[in-house]
């Protein structure tokens, strides 16, 4: 099916080594089921770099494109838990987008992921949605799955911090997901779609990755008491 949900958010990150099993600790005891226990948020996969950075990437989809505006999300980032602080606060080379769904090819999830990092040329946007709704099509490739374009929210996916004066020039990229049955898959399509030639001329790509999936949660599997506790 496509991508459950019209909005998604999109977080990455690299750790230090010796951060590392404490952080993914954190990710798959605490994290993840927090944040899919929160109103409108339907599901989340937690993925580790093949090739590319940052290393970890986290996908978030949601009901709908206002969830990540709402008050439930909002309060659950005004009141992290001492074990997200002490473990957020080591984060490197952060990436937090908040994005609409505006393409979604294709039936289900793949073992890996491609992901491209893509920015719109100024006044080019139509241009560039039409040239991905003609690429974005998994039945031309064996081994691909869905395909998926997220537009970000340039406002809403600035860095979560209590610094006014920090930026973020890439706020308002685009991402690609390609969700395949495996990486060789994916970087023949990435290869001969979106390489050389082949590249689209309304935007320009930032940075390309392939990632294998570490693990899924569904709102469905979590025990109704977590949910209710997320509500109080």
């Amino acid at each position: 099916m496509p991508l459950a949900g019209k909005g998604m958010l999109l977080t990455s990150m690299d750790i230090d080594p010796s951060d590392e099993v404490e952080f993914n600790r954190w990710y798959d005891r605490e994290h993840l089921e927090e944040r899919v226990a929160i109103d409108g948020f339907l599901e989340a996969r937690r993925y580790v770099a093949h090739e590319g950075s940052p290393k970890y990437l986290c996908l978030y989809s949601v009901g709908t494109f206002d969830v990540l505006d709402s008050p439930a999300y909002r309060a659950k980032l005004a009141d992290p838990t001492d074990w997200s602080k002490k473990t957020m606060a080591r984060f490197k080379n952060m990436i937090r987008a908040v994005a609409r769904i505006t393409i979604s090819r294709g039936q289900g999830r793949g073992a890996a992921l491609g992901i491209l990092r893509l920015r719109p040329a100024a006044g080019s946007e139509d241009k560039l949605r039409t040239a991905l709704l003609e690429k974005l099509d998994p039945a031309m490739s064996d081994g691909i799955i869905s395909m998926h374009l997220l537009e970000s929210d340039p406002a809403l996916s600035k860095p979560i911090t209590d610094n006014p004066s920090v930026t973020a020039p890439g706020a308002g990229d685009w991402f690609v997901l390609i969700d395949g049955t495996h990486v060789k898959a994916i970087s023949a399509l990435i290869g001969t779609q979106f390489t050389g030639p082949a590249a689209i001329e309304a935007g320009t790509k930032m940075s390309t990755g392939i990632y294998n999936l570490m693990w899924d949660l569904n709102r469905n599997e979590i025990p109704l008491s977590v949910s209710q506790n997320m509500k109080a």
